[in-house]
């Protein structure tokens, strides 16, 4: 059967009418301050798309307090707190980080009493002496190079609701892993994870990190979209670097233009390209939500998974 037939597709129009409020609490500035460099978020995506996602995700979180309730009950135990998680995947460069922010500020907003925490699985990523060491540097972002049992420790750690909870994080700046700047989870009630394959299934082990997930979302937009986003974001970051030469994009800044654009549009087709035709975009038809964008980053229409 055709996976996409498990789909309801909505566009932005009907979609709005679900939850048709205008009750935004957020300004435009506080959007141009979450949304990731050449990334587009306005008001109007927040009233059309983001609002009525939000309502959906407090029924879903309201079903899973009450059926954790429900079970304690049903065997006589203490209710203890066991976190929702919602996984976030697409593309590089597709605006999952943007999207991520965005949805951790309005669940705050909406359940103020409740500890929301979003967390990007980059952290992961092994450093990349290790990635050289291993001759994969130039596969970055590939399954292989991120530290899985690391990363499966975390999220068992989290559902199990150890007090807290270190996360590595990683530095776009410097193109690397910060160690010695980790983010603390102390016992979240929704956790955010974003991160371009955390939809894949398991290779040769049993657990993988989507089997942790309550729910997900897939970012969508078409290949040549995505790349010319990718390359505008790389513009944009050899821009910022011109004067910060311990800036991993100053290299970039100060050399030849041309050449270093044809070198983004290389890594592009031979690893970004790669990995989305055959770790990312398969997976999306394991996700419960479909984000779709097109021209602009504008968002035309969503897909709600019937089962």
């Amino acid at each position: 059967m055709n996976e996409w037939m498990n789909y309801e597709q909505f566009d932005r129009q009907k979609w709005h009418s679900f939850f048709p409020t205008d009750t935004v609490r957020l300004s435009q500035d506080n959007l141009d301050e979450i949304k990731s460099l050449n990334d587009r978020i306005s008001i109007e995506d927040v009233q059309d798309v983001y609002l009525p996602l939000i309502k959906l995700l407090q029924l879903r979180f309201q079903n899973h307090l009450e059926w954790q309730m429900q079970k304690a009950n049903f065997l006589h135990q203490k209710s203890e707190r066991v976190p929702y998680i919602i996984g976030i995947a697409g593309s590089v460069a597709v605006g999952k980080s943007t999207i991520a922010r965005l949805l951790s500020i309005l669940l705050n907003k909406l359940l103020p009493d409740k500890r929301v925490e979003l967390m990007t699985t980059d952290g992961f990523l092994y450093p990349n002496a290790e990635l050289k060491r291993r001759g994969i540097l130039d596969r970055k972002g590939f399954p292989e190079s991120y530290d899985m049992e690391k990363l499966l420790r975390f999220m068992n750690d989290i559902e199990a609701g150890k007090a807290v909870v270190k996360a590595p994080t990683y530095s776009h700046q410097v193109y690397d892993v910060m160690p010695d700047q980790p983010l603390v989870i102390r016992q979240p009630d929704i956790l955010i994870v974003e991160g371009i394959n955390v939809l894949q299934l398991p290779t040769n082990r049993e657990i993988y990190v989507s089997d942790f997930f309550d729910w997900s979302i897939y970012v969508d937009a078409e290949e040549n979209l995505i790349e010319k986003w990718y390359l505008e974001r790389f513009e944009l970051l050899m821009e910022r670097a011109k004067t910060q030469p311990d800036n991993f994009y100053y290299q970039f800044a100060i050399g030849d233009r041309e050449e270093a654009i044809a070198m983004a549009k290389d890594v592009w087709k031979k690893t970004n390209l790669k990995n989305l035709k055959e770790y990312i975009l398969p997976t999306k038809g394991r996700a419960d939500f479909i984000l779709h964008k097109t021209f602009g980053h504008h968002i035309d229409y969503v897909q709600v998974k019937k089962y």
